[in-house]
């Protein structure tokens, strides 16, 4: 019998490394996405394990012991007020799907944001990314931007979302 899944901090050796290797593998295998998105991801994780904003943190889903899912949330350095903070890189990996692990990240992400002192949440994401979206729109995000582009291998269509934090959007059950 599988244990109940856990959310931990990220900080433990080998989590920068498989954050990186577990995005290529799912991205390449259900998207075809070929290494230039396991690049940027690498230079996302990069930065953050470089930072030293107190505001970000990041965070790993485990279930029996093993990785299954991550998220990271950091300050969006295109906001000059500080008040925004950036979603990035959430997965939860095909075998952990359907446990409600998506949904937990984003709202221990969110959660995070709120207490750091931040006011909005953006996140970028791309159109085939079908079950994030349905996430973040249960969460309260709104679509503020789309731009086709060819990024990754493939042609996409970019998302940008928000959400702001000072709504009193009711979060749902957990199950």
């Amino acid at each position: 019998m599988s244990a109940a899944p856990v959310i931990r901090r990220l900080g433990e050796p080998g989590d920068l490394g498989w954050v990186v290797m577990a995005h290529g593998e799912v991205y390449a295998q259900e998207f075809g996405w070929d290494t230039s998105f396991e690049a940027l991801v690498a230079q996302i994780v990069a930065d953050y394990a470089d930072s030293d904003d107190p505001r970000a943190a990041a965070w790993i889903a485990e279930r029996d012991g093993r990785r299954v899912g991550c998220v990271l949330c950091v300050s969006d350095d295109s906001d000059p007020q500080g008040c925004t903070a950036k979603l990035r890189i959430l997965l939860v990996t095909p075998d952990a799907r359907g446990l409600g692990l998506g949904g937990r990240l984003v709202d221990t992400c969110i959660a995070h944001a709120r207490a750091a002192g931040f006011t909005r949440m953006r996140l970028w994401t791309n159109h085939p990314l079908v079950a994030a979206r349905h996430v973040y729109l249960s969460r309260g995000f709104r679509l503020v931007a789309e731009e086709r582009h060819h990024s990754f291998g493939v042609d996409l269509v970019g998302q940008t979302y928000e959400l702001d934090l000072g709504s009193s959007h009711e979060q749902p059950a957990l199950s």
